[in-house]
């Protein structure tokens, strides 16, 4: 059975970005996952403080989708692992939702955005869908631990 998620209201809601689990990392305190993601688009500016102190994760999103801010030249490079890093601290924060990952075992786990071909699976299931793998791998490193 594969798991889906999108709607942070729906069973496997605390998987997306936008659930309202928030966590310290690099000295800040983030709302949620995706304030911290689009933060990091812009170290060390003034625009970084705007996104974290964002009213909702959708503000956060749409603050660091827009280009007319300056968008860090390595973030093709860095944006797996800067999500990785969020997603393993989130789920290290907050042991209930640590342990709906474990429990959900060794099933598939898919980001079931229509519009999102690279985080998400796409509308027609072709997408790289690198958040499910991410929480896949956030999943064994978390249960990796316990067995320690």
């Amino acid at each position: 059975m594969t798991i889906y998620f999108y709607s942070t209201r729906s069973e496997y809601g605390c998987f997306s970005n936008f659930s309202s689990h928030g966590f310290e990392l690099a000295g800040e305190y983030w709302q949620t996952t995706e304030h911290y993601f689009q933060a990091q688009k812009f170290p060390e500016t003034h625009h970084c403080e705007q996104i974290r102190q964002a009213k909702t994760p959708k503000d956060a999103a749409n603050m660091g989708r827009d280009r007319s801010r300056p968008l860090r030249k390595d973030w093709e490079e860095v944006k797996d692992d800067i999500m990785r890093k969020a997603v393993l601290r989130k789920f290290e924060t907050h042991a209930e939702i640590k342990e709906i990952l474990l429990a959900s075992g060794d099933e598939e786990i898919v980001e079931n955005s229509p519009s999102d071909y690279y985080w998400g699976c796409g509308k027609d299931g072709s997408g790289k869908n690198m958040l499910g793998q991410i929480l896949m791998e956030v999943r064994e490193i978390l249960r990796k631990r316990t067995l320690e």
